[in-house]
């Protein structure tokens, strides 16, 4: 009896031996997943501070431009404080950033955005600027828009040379989740930097669209047969996601939507950007799920 006793507490011991061996082995193995290159994001944020955020050139009753704006601004950094806090202190790697083009003339204005980089790893990462980081974003960002708006100097939007010179080296980092939030209203122009090669453009104006002819239900095919369009920019951004907000066309054309979202697409897609979505201006409280949904997707 006293033998059989024996023989079942060994087997237990080695039971407990082996699954304790086990444990070390579990743990590593989730570390490695949940410290994957994916869980480091890269935010960046275009603002377009052209004439479209004008009080004057284009109030809007139910909730002005600018504001819609900052609601944006607002799910984005909460987004990526959410993102943060998911994480291990030791796993944050993380960075944030806002971006014009071009500059406005307004030394305040690009003082403000350079506090707005926000950079987030395990040297610095403490509750303290986690629970900041939404608070710094909000009020900093109200400020370059108040300083604009009382400025009334809208110099336009050259988001098309942003993309041609600036986002592969200022946006995109090699071991990061690049996102690059853009808040425009679709239309692009820029006074110092115009191109025109056949029906392909640099810019984008409810007048060029009117000129081109694609105020018709007859666009698309006009479109696609006349190669209308951005010009070409030879880049591979496949490591770049890209979400638009903000569209905002000329009630002038029933077609103008379809028309400004055709451009942009056809363009993101020659640059091989994979994810990306275009949508139009809208309440901050129904952008809010659209905004979170594509940030915090995990691929």
């Amino acid at each position: 009896m006293k033998k059989i006793i024996l023989r079942i507490s060994m087997s237990l011991l080695l039971i407990v031996f082996f699954s304790c061996k086990e444990d070390p082995k579990n743990e590593e193995k989730e570390t490695t997943v949940k410290s994957s290159v994916s869980e480091n994001y890269n935010i960046s944020i275009l603002i377009d501070l052209s004439d479209r955020i004008s009080l004057k050139k284009n109030p809007n009753s139910t909730m002005e431009i600018y504001q819609r704006d900052l609601g944006y601004i607002k799910s984005v950094s909460e987004a990526f404080t959410q993102h943060l806090k998911s994480k291990r202190m030791r796993q944050i790697d993380d960075k944030m950033q806002l971006f014009f083009n071009p500059e406005p003339e307004n030394s305040q204005i690009n003082s403000i955005s350079k506090e707005l980089r926000i950079s987030v790893d395990k040297d610095n990462a403490s509750k303290k600027l986690l629970n900041s980081i939404n608070d710094t974003y909000s009020s900093k960002t109200a400020s370059i828009y108040e300083s604009a708006i009382k400025d009334d100097k809208y110099i336009g939007s050259d988001i098309w040379n942003f993309f041609d010179s600036k986002v592969q080296d200022q946006c995109i980092d090699k071991d990061y989740r690049n996102i690059l939030v853009i808040l425009t209203d679709g239309y692009i122009f820029y006074d110092g930097n115009q191109i025109k090669e056949g029906n392909l453009s640099n810019y984008l104006t409810p007048q060029l669209i009117k000129q081109n002819g694609l105020n018709t239900n007859e666009w698309q095919k006009k479109f696609d047969k006349g190669n209308f369009g951005f010009t070409k920019i030879n880049a591979d951004l496949s490591n770049l996601e890209v979400l638009v907000l903000g569209i905002n066309p000329s009630k002038n054309n029933p077609f103008e939507e379809k028309v400004i979202k055709a451009y942009w697409t056809k363009w993101l897609s020659e640059m091989n950007i994979k994810h990306f979505e275009i949508k139009n201006a809208d309440l901050p409280s129904n952008m809010d799920k659209i905004i979170n949904d594509f940030i915090l997707e995990k691929e």
